[in-house]
């Protein structure tokens, strides 16, 4: 794994089919996360958070390639909580590859994904359309992104999803059906639901660091 540091990391993202930014771990035995982040954010908006959830790892985030108003996205939409599916499926094999990309230019294991809203839908589409591509999720104010994912399996991949009990964006029963699909593919699911809205809390940032911690990748 590198270890070069951020600050020198930096011109090699040009190469690679997304802008990002890379931190290379300290701690070799924590896995890598790749960050993704919600609509209108960028590739440092998720650096803090990763830097609390696992300190030592090395974390990859990637900025969408989708502008909306100016602002950020992984994939189009159609309208609020309505999705281009079409795009859907093009932009995450797109992201699926650009990870493999930077799996080989950085030496990484297969990450983690720790993606919000927008993030969490194109982590979410990731894990049916391309099972192999990650070694877990966390998957934060996430809803359905495909209405009829093709088959696939996810033979005990944890992912870990935190809905809020009062989001206004995020129905009760969209997130239930998405946590259906990937039980359906095998996934081992932890479904919270936690106090809140969209958007993130200190009882997030704990449930994420325990189900980390849970599951052997976070730093030590």
């Amino acid at each position: 794994m590198t270890t070069v540091p951020d600050a020198l990391a930096a011109p090699a993202r040009g190469a690679l089919s997304f802008t990002h930014r890379f931190l290379p771990a300290t701690d070799p035995a924590a896995a890598p996360l790749l960050l993704l982040h919600g609509t209108g954010g960028d590739e440092n908006d998720l650096i803090p958070l990763g830097r609390m959830l696992s300190p030592g790892a090395a974390l990859l985030s990637p900025r969408g390639k989708i502008s909306e108003g100016g602002m950020p996205r992984f994939f189009r939409r159609l309208a609020e909580g309505v999705f281009d599916e079409e795009d859907v499926v093009r932009r995450a094999h797109e992201l699926a590859d650009f990870i493999g990309e930077a799996r080989a230019a950085y030496g990484l294991a297969a990450p983690v994904a720790v993606g919000f809203s927008n993030g969490a839908n194109i982590a979410a589409a990731m894990l049916m359309l391309r099972p192999d591509v990650l070694s877990g999720a966390a998957l934060l104010r996430a809803m359905v992104p495909l209405a009829n994912p093709p088959a696939g399996t996810l033979p005990g991949t944890p992912v870990l999803m935190l809905s809020g009990a009062a989001d206004p964006i995020v129905p009760a029963n969209n997130a239930a059906r998405l946590v259906a699909q990937l039980e359906q593919r095998g996934a081992r699911v932890e479904h919270r639901t936690l106090p809140g809205g969209h958007g993130l809390t200190p009882t997030d940032m704990t449930a994420m660091r325990d189900w980390l911690t849970r599951t052997g990748a976070a730093a030590a």
